[in-house]
């Protein structure tokens, strides 16, 4: 082969290995997720709460939309006595979002009240079970909860299992970290149930999701663990509060290393910030706990999201920034005017 030849070889070798690193880079890409968890946005409205933009009483879901929000998220309690999101509940409002244009993450928590890395209180209705029977409970509820999404045309394009599960969930059978064996039992019985009620719909991605989003070590604990156990999912979903979790270097540290050495695709799925004086009295604050302040804060995370390696930044989600009650993590003022922190995404979005 003449010296010409090998260099024409070399170059086409260059450009093939260009555009497969482009081909692989474009599937990894999808939607950007910019998004809220409005789990309580109905129940502020059916009470006669009015969200308002510059004083316009306008529906809630649409000044979302109109500064670019498009994904909602919400919670799925198994039956809960006091809170509202139960299954009709969470249906009602997936279908007003779907009709918004949304797509919607679905957040089971397996319980039938808050689940957190403080507490996974097994639903009532379980009570009593062995860990074969509360897998099959597991598996049986999250398939007919799914089946019944699928029938209100409101199937989830994403779906966690479990909330904030970095001590495990259902306990104390799923308790960690004394229980992984039963731990994963239960989380794969749940991913089970997803895959069992698509049929012949594509099936929504699978999330798993911790509250360490500052925490390189613990996450990286965490995964090999999930790892070790062979169980299949699609997206790591991390929840960040800086009084809880760390600086802002720390969270771009732990989600670049997550990105790079899972190759998964990563959703800062709960994220907020006060605009009153609330966490930063006695101390000092890496934002002014101000309106503007809690602006500036939703920009700087989302841009270390947006830097994640390899695309694999594909979202954030403000946790329930929709209440009827005056909130200091919320988008709403006293009066129900939206703050200024509505307007982040506007120059990621206007055309």
């Amino acid at each position: 082969m003449n010296k010409k030849k090998v260099v024409i070889k070399g170059i086409l070798k260059k450009l093939m290995f260009f555009y497969l690193t482009l081909y692989i880079q474009s599937s990894i890409a999808q939607s950007y997720a910019i998004g809220a968890d409005l789990s309580f946005m109905k129940q502020a409205e059916d009470s006669g709460f009015d969200f308002k933009e510059n004083g316009t009483t306008k529906p809630c879901i649409q000044i979302f939309k109109d500064h670019g929000y498009n994904w909602i998220r919400l919670r799925l309690f198994h039956t809960p006595a006091q809170l509202p999101n139960n299954l009709e509940y969470t249906i009602a409002l997936a279908t007003e979002a779907k009709s918004q244009g949304f797509k919607f993450l679905l957040d089971y928590h397996y319980s039938d009240t808050w689940a957190d890395p403080g507490k996974q209180f097994l639903p009532k209705a379980w009570e009593g079970k062995s860990q074969k029977d509360l897998a099959i409970a597991v598996f049986e509820y999250t398939k007919e909860t799914m089946i019944a999404f699928q029938e209100a045309d409101v199937f989830p394009d994403m779906v966690q299992i479990g909330n904030e599960i970095s001590n495990g969930m259902i306990w104390p059978n799923g308790k960690l970290p004394e229980n992984w064996d039963n731990f994963a039992e239960l989380l794969q019985a749940g991913i089970n149930g997803v895959y069992a009620s698509c049929g012949n719909n594509p099936c929504p991605e699978i999330m798993i999701h911790i509250d360490k989003g500052g925490d390189k070590n613990f996450t990286k604990y965490f995964f090999d663990k999930i790892n070790s156990y062979g169980i299949k999912y699609d997206v790591i979903g991390q929840s960040y509060y800086p009084w809880w979790h760390g600086s802002l270097l720390d969270l771009r540290e732990c989600l670049n290393f997550t990105a790079q050495e899972y190759n998964k695709n990563v959703i800062l799925v709960e994220a907020a910030y006060n605009w009153t004086p609330t966490e930063y009295k006695d101390k000092l604050a890496p934002f002014p706990e101000t309106p503007e302040g809690q602006k500036e804060f939703w920009d700087e995370v989302n841009r270390v999201v947006l830097n994640i390696p390899n695309n694999r930044g594909i979202g954030i989600f403000w946790w329930e920034p929709a209440v009827s009650r005056r909130g200091s993590r919320s988008f709403f003022d006293a009066e129900g005017n939206v703050l200024p922190v509505i307007n982040v995404f506007d120059k990621f979005t206007r055309k």
